[in-house]
């Protein structure tokens, strides 16, 4: 595998938000039907705090000022994620959800636009308190039938437990289903599930956490359209990270990016990314690239503290990929937009 560091790179680099004295982080982005128009949605804090909005109408070379938003949004406890769904009548919707972070007495929320972005909803509940939701929807699949599924992980006992998730709506996010475990590994804390398709659609494959730090990420398949999972096994160091993110590049291989926390990494709690193919990913091959993306500058208390990627690809084939980090030393962790080709890993 070839390693490729663009962190010296700074004319790929946007910055979306940047406040002085200000925690801002865990974006997650999501781009409309026209291609180019991207939202970005990210905490005023380390996954706690009130919700900010920007949009890019340019696919991520501008950034607009910070979007109004309902005043509930302030109120927001875990790191939200946004996502585009098409109901069965053809009507699409946005969906910004937020959960609970553990905290049993209050509900998993989200909010609602049905005018692509333009106005929201406050943040609703979709279900009654009671079970924990953290970092709710963190990939998003839409099944052959039309409904959606939203996969999460949920914690008991203090962080002592976590397992993966599902809720599936069939009217495009209005109404969700009581979650329903996927999987469980007790000897890992299963987290942060990053969902994607084969290339011919016909298998879910999942990228997942191990928050306990015993093992490498692991994955799992599903045949049946998410009815039933395979056994979680480990990927290879090269996969192993927090929050995957992938997408597909016009010639079919794969672009994933996350936070590398993999101990002997020359890389370890920087913001990366990983190109191969989903063969690789079904044999646990190694992979084709792995890009250093930005130089997470944390102390040692926040090495690990950048990731959570938004991304999102243009007709043209440019990832726009969007993070937060510690990318200056002694300054609050703050939001920035990359750019990149495929093409351009090839001839480096």
């Amino acid at each position: 595998m070839k390693f490729i560091d663009f962190s010296s790179d700074q004319s790929r680099r946007v910055v979306v938000d940047k406040e002085k004295g200000q925690y801002l982080g865990h974006p997650t982005t999501v781009m409309l039907a026209d291609q180019r128009t991207i939202y970005a949605v990210y905490p005023k804090g380390h996954a706690i705090g009130e919700l900010v909005l920007k949009r890019s109408d340019d696919g991520g070379l501008t950034w607009s000022e910070r979007l109004p938003t309902p005043e509930n949004w302030r109120t927001s406890i875990s790191c939200p994620t946004i996502h585009r769904l098409i109901d069965r009548q053809g009507k699409s919707r946005l969906i910004i959800l937020s959960g609970n972070e553990g905290n049993l007495t209050v509900p998993v929320r989200q909010a609602i636009s049905e005018d692509e972005g333009k106005n929201w909803t406050p943040l609703t509940p979709i279900g009654a308190p009671g079970y924990s939701s953290v970092v709710t929807g963190s990939s998003m699949i839409r099944l052959k039938n039309g409904d959606y599924m939203a996969l999460q992980h949920y914690e008991y006992g203090n962080n002592e437990k976590l397992d993966l998730y599902k809720m599936i709506t069939s009217n495009g996010g209005l109404d969700w289903s009581e979650p329903e475990q996927i999987t469980n590994f007790p000897e890992a804390k299963l987290c942060e599930p990053g969902g994607l398709r084969s290339p011919d659609g016909n298998q879910i494959a999942v990228i997942i956490r191990d928050n306990s730090r015993r093992h490498n990420s692991m994955v799992i398949f599903s045949d049946n359209e998410g009815s039933t999972w395979s056994a979680p096994r480990e990927l290879p160091d090269e996969l192993t990270g927090d929050r995957h993110v992938a997408r597909y590049a016009p010639d079919g291989r794969l672009f994933i990016t996350f936070r590398d926390i993999l101990t002997n990494s020359p890389t370890c709690g920087d913001w990366v990314a990983w190109v191969g193919t989903y063969q690789d990913i079904l044999e646990g091959r190694p992979g084709q690239y792995r890009i250093r993306l930005m130089v997470n500058d944390g102390n040692p208390e926040r090495r690990w503290d950048c990731g959570y990627p938004g991304l999102e690809i243009l007709p043209d084939g440019t990832f726009v990929t969007t993070s937060y980090g510690h990318w200056e030393k002694g300054v609050p962790p703050y939001i920035v937009t990359i750019r990149l080709k495929i093409e351009e890993l090839d001839v480096q």
